[in-house]
């Protein structure tokens, strides 16, 4: 599933391609993945144009220059590519939005949507996820509190997405890899030097996976040779049975409610 750092790579990206261009054709091939009749999607579609595309979270929110908002959310499989029909992967598109000559493919929609929704209903969605910790606003010691009072695995709080919004399984075992941190470390049980690590291994991943285009590899342009460069950079999630960058010990895999986990068991503890 696309993290907070898929995402934000292709706010930019898409951004770069559509913003203020009339929206000309529409074409949904599975009704599905949108929420309203498809006529009627695609009649208030027309003709408008993106002004703004805001990430947060998981999400991205593009905003109409009619005051609507176009509300994506790609969950497990989900892709886009922004570009040309002849340079299209070789995969099922759900819904294709055109700008001109250029066209905004949502493919993999298995379980993900792309939703017009009002402002109103698009902040009642947003408004149940937790701060960003790559947001300006935020501080080890606003960290601290969110973290304070939580109870349960480490892991299981990163993925939370109404505590700390962006983080899915990946990029959760490499935040508990940099902070040297197992991710069933108890929250509760956390010294403040712990979790100031935590914040600051939180703060170095995404962000150091933001700027390396996150890890799906699939390209969102046609010349796009960025996409995907952090998957590289993974030093324990998906390597299990290899040497530890760090120790050069076993990292192995467990499963901590029903997700697969990866560490390394010398490197990582519960402080």
């Amino acid at each position: 599933m696309p993290e907070m750092p898929e995402m934000e790579n292709y706010r930019r990206l898409i951004t770069d391609q559509i913003l203020d261009v009339p929206i000309t054709n529409v074409i949904v091939n599975r009704e599905k993945s949108i929420n309203i009749e498809q006529d009627i999607f695609i009649s208030e579609l027309l003709n408008t144009r993106v002004i703004f595309i805001e990430r947060r979270g998981k999400y991205l929110n593009f905003h109409l220059n009619n005051g609507r908002r176009l509300l994506v959310h790609l969950m497990l499989g989900g892709l886009i590519f922004v570009g040309k029909n002849e340079d299209l992967p070789q995969r099922n598109t759900q819904v294709e939005i055109s700008f001109g000559e250029t066209t905004l493919y949502f493919m993999g929609l298995r379980l993900g949507y792309v939703h017009l929704l009002s402002a109103k209903e698009v902040e009642q969605v947003l408004g149940q996820l937790g701060p960003e910790v790559t947001d300006r606003r935020m501080n080890s010691e606003r960290f601290l509190n969110i973290v304070n009072g939580r109870r349960g695995a480490l892991k299981t709080l990163l993925v939370n997405q109404n505590v700390i919004a962006g983080i899915g399984n990946r990029y959760a075992d490499e935040i508990a890899f940099e902070a040297r941190l197992l991710p069933s470390a108890k929250v509760q049980d956390l010294e403040p030097e712990a979790i100031e690590r935590l914040y600051v291994s939180t703060k170095s991943v995404l962000s150091k996976a933001v700027e390396a285009g996150g890890y799906i590899d699939t390209p969102v342009t046609k010349d796009d040779s960025h996409t995907g460069s952090y998957k590289s950079e993974f030093k324990v999630y998906d390597r299990e049975g290899e040497l530890c960058p760090q120790c050069g010990g076993i990292v192995v895999k467990v499963e901590l409610n029903s997700k697969k986990t990866f560490y390394c068991p010398t490197c990582q503890h519960e402080q």
